[in-house]
């Protein structure tokens, strides 16, 4: 894709990302990159959808190359911080500046679903992500 091009998506049409393992951070939850470099072409930008199931959680980690933010659609959980956790329920908007910790937690008994995304980044590699140890 050149990046002048249309692109229509179904969800449930784009797979799961493949090879997040839970020692680096990703326990139990269910990723696609819907907009990413391989599909559009862009380096600098990146859309994604996660279901985390109750108990499921990204821990902390940060992306020295992007700038996150998410939208929680549904759930509640806890959000890491650089300086902690906090609270985190359907309709919050989070912003995390690139460099800095965050990460989601499921603490409830409903699936949490984010649409988030990285201004700065088209892939995971070109993120510069970095789990917490």
């Amino acid at each position: 894709m050149t990046g002048h091009e249309r692109l229509h998506l179904r969800l449930d049409e784009v797979p799961l990302v493949g090879g997040l393992r839970e020692e680096d951070g990703w326990v139990q939850m269910q990723v696609q990159f819907l907009l990413d470099r391989a599909n559009t072409g862009r380096d600098d930008f990146l859309l994604g959808w996660t279901v985390l199931p109750p108990g499921a959680r990204h821990d902390r980690h940060l992306h020295e190359n992007a700038d996150e933010f998410f939208i929680v659609l549904q759930g509640q959980g806890h959000i890491y911080t650089d300086d902690g956790m906090a609270p985190s329920t359907k309709g919050d908007v989070i912003f995390t500046p690139r460099g800095r910790w965050h990460g989601f937690d499921n603490t409830g008994t409903e699936d949490v679903t984010l649409v988030w995304g990285w201004n700065g980044a088209g892939s995971l590699e070109a993120s510069g992500y970095v789990a917490d140890d």
